[in-house]
């Protein structure tokens, strides 16, 4: 018998098939790749049957799966509709699909603001919260990439190399050269996509300093896992400060180079309402609420890149 954990499942892979790849559905999601493809595996372990098949034209079912997919692509339309009619029925729940880094560092911590003016609300964001999970489209999704008409575009990013304290105050002693020789250099790849960032390669050239093999260094997709390896003194990384302005702020993160050699992304954070979610009021003013909080934000980040 197929429990809740396999109807996740099973809906991982049909977002999957349906949007071409483990990616497009980990966006959809909220979650990150990986945990698509966990999902997908735990569904196959369970049948005891491959299900997915990579080629050249990206992911495709078994021929055992063909057989079946029209009716798993049926069987979830017909959930989704049953989530719009119950929808209503649930109108102090609002479900947020989010960038796993933008949940964690910027969004939780600021929920407790909007439930002291909306404590009626339960927030369910990337299947957790005081609401519970529902298979359905989230009300609200947010991304990072290039927005499109009828985004609500909440910032884009203010790169800067960052350090913990600690390698400040190591880094301040060196000459401005070789300030950056002896010390890891860590690679984030959350901006991968966005073609106004680039490495660690051509910052240093940008700023006239010395680095052996700047491209050698651990990589990482997340911003969270990067600033924990800073935070421990482990390097050095080139990181937005948009989700990290309070760390910046509070002193537990450094920009040893200072702020003025930043720069913007082209890509920004946005949001994107469904709808027919838009209709309750309580969807309404949780929007209002995220545009003035995004809108903190970009003043933050306007002030400390014009800092220095």
């Amino acid at each position: 018998m197929a429990t809740p954990t396999h109807l996740r499942s099973f809906q991982a892979l049909e977002l999957a098939l349906r949007l071409g790849s483990l990616k497009s559905a980990a966006d959809e999601l909220g979650i990150t790749p990986a945990a698509v493809g966990q999902r997908i595996k735990a569904l196959e372990d369970f049948l005891e049957m491959e299900l997915l098949v990579r080629g050249r034209a990206g992911l495709q079912p078994t021929a055992l799966l063909a057989v079946a997919l029209p009716n798993l692509t049926r069987a979830f339309r017909e959930l989704d509709a049953v989530v719009e009619i119950l929808d209503m029925r649930r109108g102090h729940e609002i479900h947020i699909a989010a960038k796993q880094d933008f949940a964690d560092l910027w969004l939780r911590p600021r929920l407790g603001n909007i439930r002291s003016a909306l404590p009626n609300i339960s927030f369910c964001v990337n299947g957790e919260g005081d609401a519970p999970h529902r298979l359905g489209p989230a009300d609200c999704e947010i991304r990072f990439g290039a927005p499109k008409d009828g985004h609500d575009v909440l910032f884009a990013d203010y790169i800067v190399p960052i350090s913990s304290p600690e390698n400040d105050r190591r880094i301040s002693t060196l000459s401005k050269l070789d300030r950056l020789e002896g010390f890891p250099l860590l690679h984030l790849d959350a901006y991968k996509d966005d073609p106004a960032v680039e490495g660690w390669a051509a910052w240093i050239k940008a700023n006239k300093m010395r680095r052996t093999a700047p491209e050698r260094g651990i990589r990482f997709q997340r911003i969270s896992a990067v600033l924990e390896a800073v935070l421990a003194d482990a390097g050095l990384t080139l990181c937005g400060l948009g989700l990290i302005s309070d760390l910046v702020s509070a002193g537990r993160i450094a920009a040893p180079f200072g702020l003025e050699g930043g720069s913007w992304t082209s890509h920004a954070y946005f949001a994107r309402f469904r709808p027919d979610a838009l209709h309750r009021p309580q969807v309404r003013r949780f929007r209002d609420w995220l545009v003035a909080e995004a809108q903190t934000t970009k003043s933050q980040l306007t002030r400390l890149a014009s800092a220095n």
